[in-house]
């Protein structure tokens, strides 16, 4: 039986609607696949400012106190309910030192270690610089601990228990990663070192979050207050949060559709303004801290 001109136009058309709707997929996935890419860049570099800012006021204010020998002055705090300096207590003090410090390092190196050009370029310095990012968030779970369970004469509250179930995350996370290093398993290593960048920077993640929610709070005209429940939330959302968009990012990048990879991208822009509404917030204050000024909020 011949073929019509009618079924040859219909068999054309067909073609042609696989084509268009082909082109249509490969332009959505390139559109996708991009603004993933982007929004990370973005939420990375919000997060290098930051967190490199925050390194700046821990060795401005703890680092500096404790060269000058004028750790007295971590009682600047004390309006804000905090007595981080005890008189006569040595271990206790240097404790709170290194786990204040430490962070300030865990901001400064762990942001480093994220980036592919220093990676790649310079692999000796981004090994030396792991083995200092690991000591050093040991160091910080343990004198997490220890702030807590030792130090801490009063009953532990919340936060307490919140920071104990991060110094747990930190050392099984930092054990995944050199495993993993070790076992030349670079994939798997690199997503358990940027799990551990979440949860060993839940200091300033914690910072951050609440000014952010004080800021928009206001915003918004809701008088947010210390009270609230999203305080006694963010205790452990500081570290699950980051967690959790990290996961979907893994998922929606190495499996996710088109659908799936623009929903995400949406979600880390709108965590990153949040992000920088904290950071606005957070850079004012901390400077406040660094100066003569009385800390108010």
């Amino acid at each position: 039986m011949e073929n019509t001109p009618s079924d040859a136009l219909s068999s054309q058309l067909t073609i042609n609607g696989e084509k268009k709707a082909d082109s249509y997929k490969l332009v959505s996935a390139h559109v996708a696949n991009k603004s993933l890419k982007y929004t990370t860049m973005f939420w990375f570099l919000t997060t290098l400012v930051g967190q490199w800012f925050f390194f700046y006021y821990i060795i401005g204010f703890y680092g500096f106190s404790v060269i000058n020998d004028n750790i007295e002055i971590w009682n600047r705090w004390e309006p804000m309910g905090s007595k981080p300096y005890l008189i006569g207590d040595f271990s206790g003090n240097l404790a709170f030192a290194a786990h204040a410090i430490g962070a300030g390092i865990v901001a400064f190196g762990g942001a480093l270690q994220l980036m592919p050009k220093v990676r790649n370029s310079y692999p000796k310095f981004h090994k030396v610089n792991g083995y200092v990012y690991l000591i050093t968030v040991l160091c910080l779970a343990v004198s997490g601990f220890y702030l807590v369970w030792i130090r801490d004469p009063e009953p532990i509250k919340l936060s307490g228990i919140g920071t104990t179930v991060n110094g747990f995350l930190i050392l099984a996370f930092a054990y995944l990663t050199v495993r993993l290093a070790i076992k030349k398993d670079v994939a798997s290593h690199r997503k358990w070192a940027l799990r551990l960048f979440m949860v060993s920077n839940a200091q300033w993640t914690l910072r951050l979050g609440v000014f952010s929610y004080l800021v928009t709070g206001n915003l918004l005209g809701l008088k947010p207050a210390f009270g609230d429940p999203f305080f006694a939330i963010w205790t452990f959302g500081c570290y699950l949060l980051p967690l959790l968009v990290l996961q979907i990012y893994f998922y929606a990048k190495e499996k996710g559709s088109s659908n799936i990879k623009l929903a995400t991208s949406t979600v880390m822009i709108a965590i990153t303004i949040l992000m920088m509404i904290g950071m606005v917030g957070f850079t004012p204050f901390l400077l406040s801290v660094m100066s003569e000024a009385p800390i108010t909020l």
